[in-house]
């Protein structure tokens, strides 16, 4: 009931359709269970005793709506501490392949969404989620272009440097700890290979972590609302997690 009081609050004066029916209560819930398990509107429409049109409606207005109400929780580059160590990876959540839309094609993934940068600290807790970009861009420009590794000299102690986060192979040349790439036409050092297990021994967290995120379903089998509406579903999931998750 949170959640709900707190949109009413804000927004007292929501629009009625849906809500003859289902009641504010249910409006909000159904827009949560689309977020859970991205279920097809029809399927929805049925299990709430209402039209798909209805369906359609209540998600595209209750979702930017919990964005709105949660995008507070959802910490910036700029809430992080700067002396933290953090472990980043990118991932690619998935959405319908839009022929007017080629930049969301991943040529690493072989499907089309949105890539996001994520970071969790050393014990494996969600840190921070970059905005969307297309699914064409690489991850380690998408690190370069969200701003986590621009540290402000003024934002650290005395004589401190920033901290070197932990990623893989596809950060390498951004000052980051990563796993060593075997030389051309040679094998990896006995020292290299241990060097790479012990970043690959750390690095799995954030992979955990990203499989958290995705259990939200609608971030990971197929996002099928118009595209420009992706950005606001995923700033509502997140603010979702990071509000009540964590």
């Amino acid at each position: 009931m949170g959640l709900c009081e707190a949109i009413f609050a804000e927004n007292p004066d929501l629009p009625v359709f849906g809500a003859r029916v289902l009641g504010p209560f249910l409006c909000v819930r159904l827009t949560l269970t689309y977020l859970r398990h991205n279920l097809p509107q029809e399927l929805l429409a049925e299990l709430y005793g209402v039209s798909q049109a209805t369906v359609s409606r209540v998600i595209s207005t209750y979702t930017p709506l919990i964005a709105a109400c949660l995008n507070g929780s959802v910490p910036t580059v700029e809430d992080l501490d700067p002396t933290a160590q953090l472990i980043i990876d990118g991932t690619l959540l998935q959405c319908w392949s839009w022929k007017d839309h080629s930049e969301l094609y991943s040529g690493k993934h072989k499907t089309t969404g949105l890539n996001v940068q994520v970071a969790c600290t050393l014990s494996g807790t969600l840190a921070w989620v970059s905005d969307p970009q297309d699914g064409c861009t690489h991850d380690a420009q998408a690190l370069r272009r969200s701003g986590l590794l621009d540290v402000p000299a003024t934002d650290l102690p005395d004589g401190a440097s920033p901290p070197r986060h932990i990623g893989d192979k596809g950060y390498i040349g951004l000052g980051m700890i990563t796993p060593k790439r075997k030389p051309a036409k040679l094998p990896l050092h006995p020292d290299d290979k241990a060097y790479n297990r012990a970043v690959n021994q750390i690095r799995y967290k954030i992979e955990r972590v990203i499989a958290n995120i995705k259990t939200w379903r609608v971030l990971h089998t197929g996002y099928r609302r118009p595209p420009e509406t992706f950005p606001e579903t995923i700033t509502a999931v997140l603010g979702l997690i990071f509000t009540y998750t964590l």
